[in-house]
């Protein structure tokens, strides 16, 4: 069995090549969140948190042959347990890493550390800001809204606890977008029109994530853009090709497989 920890649109396409090929594949999200995991009939899900215990009873219940951690490039938590317990119980890791799509030289963009820093740097820019970054790390940018009496507004899921976040943290309703992505061109465009936004806070979730349709909208707009940076990501077993993992994954159990 394979234990593939997943939840973003990168989990279906690699659960099935593995299960294509003949393995056994355990797919693990945070949430119960409407995911699409595959369908394959060598393909199972579960659901919740996975901390260092209940990881830990996991790989050792479902005799788990191998981890790998496919969650996004800003999932620090579960991708350092599941590196930690996967090297205790001598289970290998592998974990797919996505390219990055923001330029270090974009022009209107900017990069900060961590959202404290961006958040000073995005009121420092004297305009309205909007975050789309989720519903976590809220404070410091109401902080700052406070602090410099700009507006700010947040785009996040449509979960009652992500709108209990924003109601916790002090943002209005009406200063929050509850949507599900994908958001193209248009649809962030609309978004930052709506909200008289004219900073805009991301993260670099790379291609898939949107994010090249959200620097093109704030273009469009003349909306500037501040990008957290990834948190540094050192596994030697990591990969920014989805086949190649799969590849090298299939070819660590050859009798289990149909070399597909």
């Amino acid at each position: 069995m394979i234990l593939l920890i997943g939840g973003t649109s990168d989990t279906a396409p690699l659960a099935e090549r593995l299960a294509r090929a003949g393995l056994q594949v355990l797919v693990s999200t945070a949430t119960d969140e409407r995911l699409c995991v595959g369908d394959h009939g060598n393909i199972t899900r579960r659901s919740g948190p996975l901390g260092c215990r209940r990881l830990r009873e996991l790989i050792e219940r479902e005799s788990i042959r191998a981890v790998v951690d496919a969650t996004h490039p800003y999932a620090t938590e579960i991708r350092r347990n599941a590196q930690a317990v996967s090297g205790q119980l001598g289970v290998p890791y592998l974990t797919y890493v996505r390219p990055s799509a923001v330029d270090e030289n974009e022009e209107g963009v900017c990069f900060a550390s961590d959202h404290q820093e961006a958040a000073k740097k995005a009121f420092a820019l004297g305009r309205g800001v909007l975050i789309t970054t989720g519903s976590n790390n809220l404070d410091q940018y109401v902080a700052e809204a406070r602090r410099t009496g700009l507006p700010l507004c947040a785009r996040v899921l449509p979960r009652e606890e992500s709108l209990e976040q924003c109601t916790r943290a002090g943002i209005a309703p009406q200063h929050v977008i509850a949507r599900r992505a994908p958001f193209g061109i248009e649809d962030n465009r609309k978004h930052i029109r709506q909200l008289g936004a004219g900073v805009l806070v991301t993260k670099d979730g790379g291609e898939a994530s949107g994010v090249r349709d959200k620097l093109q909208a704030a273009r469009l707009e003349g909306c500037s853009v501040v990008v957290i940076r990834r948190p540094g990501i050192e596994e030697e077993n990591a990969f920014d090709n989805l086949e190649q993992l799969a590849e090298h994954v299939i070819g660590m159990f050859p009798e289990h497989t149909y070399g597909l």
